[in-house]
């Protein structure tokens, strides 16, 4: 299992449920991931992604809502709101 750090999202325009569309992060040159693949990663054990939010490593994590799944760290309430502080991907 390889762990990523993620630095970076590309939301996923104005949907009401704030979904992000891509993570991504500097490593190897810089990378993008979509939202179902990272979700697939997660789920199935072969990678691990973490961020950093309030000067603090964090996990991230699947979550469903409303039938959706979604992620949010692991310091994240209902909504992942550490993920949107994010910086968009260039």
């Amino acid at each position: 299992m390889s762990d990523f750090q993620v630095t970076c999202i590309i939301p996923d325009g104005q949907d009401r449920d704030r979904r992000i569309d891509s993570i991504g992060g500097t490593a190897g040159g810089g990378w993008k991931l979509k939202l179902d693949d990272a979700i697939h990663h997660i789920e199935s054990g072969t990678h691990q992604f973490w961020t950093v939010a309030k000067s603090e490593s964090v996990w991230i994590i699947v979550a469903v809502r409303n039938g959706k799944k979604y992620l949010k760290t692991t310091a994240d309430g209902l909504e992942p709101n550490n993920l949107l502080a994010l910086p968009s991907c260039t």
